[in-house]
């Protein structure tokens, strides 16, 4: 009998994004107050700018780079490194990637076999959820504690390693719960992963956005850790490049030609022009870095004095980091998000991410981002705030 599938069950049992799905119910909407987009309203500092035209103008982007990426930048990434994350590193184990998420990717598909499972402190960022689905690899959520600020719960993690188990794969800062986990549990977390020769695969895109006494820790760092460690990083969100898609990582020398053919098959090399532009980030002034963290900052504690006017309708904890927050929805309408955030969107004009698309565990809350200005804000919770006082809420 003839086949007629055109695609495969692998991506036919992903299901759809809520995330994207929520972007293209907006656009159908006029007058949107948005805050569901992860993405930096701020435009890209300058002198980046500057660089990138000045690299294609003298003929330096037309061809491929090197697989790992230009020499120059990988040596900058190696200086960066120890000077803020306090991980020794080298060119050669450093690779230049298309977004961090192309390199997660390209972690994943290097580390994971088909059935491996993978844990996650949930709630998770979805997208690393589906490259471990990708790669025919089992996601096993395990969840965080959220009435301590959704941190580690170290001894479930060590409840839920079976003989299948491969990796744990996490993001701190978190997205969505913008929770920086703990040098002490980050260091309990290694002590797991060492003990039943599990690699650890990080998300640190927010690494220079925490605030109050919360500090970035890379596992990196923890000299034992090396051979179990891939470290994964970008320029989108510490200089506002979204768009111009690159990150790196860093991992052992043994490691990283097997992560490079996942990236050849990916990408070949991170775009050259990007390159030159990220090399300018890391030389330039990081005056813009400060810039942007005080800009969140204020963003943040904005959105939590007016998420406290709805303390009937919402619980939260404070984001230690990031420019994300996960609040709970308290009414029973809000045990279904995706419908719950669907009205919003329809009935105030406020689009907002439904906690579904962040695992299990983010059922019944959303998702808010605090990079928009603060008008915007503003705006949309004006308008919550009659849409919940026209329900009695």
């Amino acid at each position: 009998m003839k086949n007629n599938r055109r695609a495969s069950n692998r991506v036919m049992e992903i299901k759809k994004s809520a995330i994207h799905e929520m972007t293209k119910l907006s656009k159908e909407i006029e007058d949107v107050a948005f805050l569901s987009w992860a993405k930096p309203t701020s435009d890209t500092p300058n002198h980046i700018k500057d660089a990138a035209i000045a690299a294609v103008k003298n003929g330096l982007v037309g061809g491929y780079s090197e697989t790992p990426g230009l020499l120059e930048l990988r040596e900058e990434i190696v200086k960066k490194l120890k000077r803020d994350n306090d991980i020794d590193s080298n060119p050669s184990q450093i690779l230049i990637t298309v977004g961090a998420i192309e390199g997660l990717s390209a972690a994943v598909m290097a580390l994971i076999d088909p059935g491996d499972e993978v844990i996650f402190p949930s709630p998770t960022y979805s997208t690393h959820v589906r490259q471990v689905l990708l790669a025919s690899g089992r996601p096993v959520f395990v969840p965080t504690i959220e009435e301590e600020g959704f941190i580690l719960d170290i001894e479930a993690i060590k409840k839920a390693i079976t003989p299948r188990t491969r990796a744990i794969m996490y993001c701190s800062p978190s997205n969505p719960s913008g929770t920086v986990f703990s040098e002490k549990q980050l260091c309990q977390l290694a002590d797991v992963a060492l003990e039943n020769n599990l690699m650890v695969i990080t998300d640190e895109a927010y690494e220079y956005f925490t605030y109050d006494e919360h500090r970035h820790f890379s596992i990196g760092s923890i000299p034992e850790m090396k051979g179990n460690v891939v470290s994964c990083y970008t320029f989108t969100k510490t200089y506002a490049m979204t768009g111009w898609r690159i990150g790196y990582l860093q991992a052992s020398e043994k490691l990283v030609p097997q992560i490079t053919k996942a990236h050849i098959a990916f990408a070949i090399c991170a775009p050259v022009v990007s390159q030159y532009a990220a090399l300018a980030a890391l030389r330039g002034p990081q005056d813009c870095v400060a810039e942007f963290r005080d800009k969140y900052l204020s963003a943040r504690n904005l959105m939590c004095q007016r998420l406290d006017r709805f303390d009937s309708v919402f619980s939260y904890q404070k984001p230690g980091g990031s420019y994300l927050m996960f609040p709970k929805i308290l009414l029973d309408e809000g045990k279904d998000s995706i419908a719950f955030c669907q009205r919003l969107l329809r009935e105030a004009k406020v689009s907002t991410t439904p906690g579904i698309a962040f695992g299990p565990t983010g059922e019944s809350h959303l998702r808010l981002s605090f990079c928009v200005p603060e008008e915007m804000i503003n705006k949309a919770f004006d308008r919550m705030d009659g849409y919940f006082k026209s329900r009695n809420f």
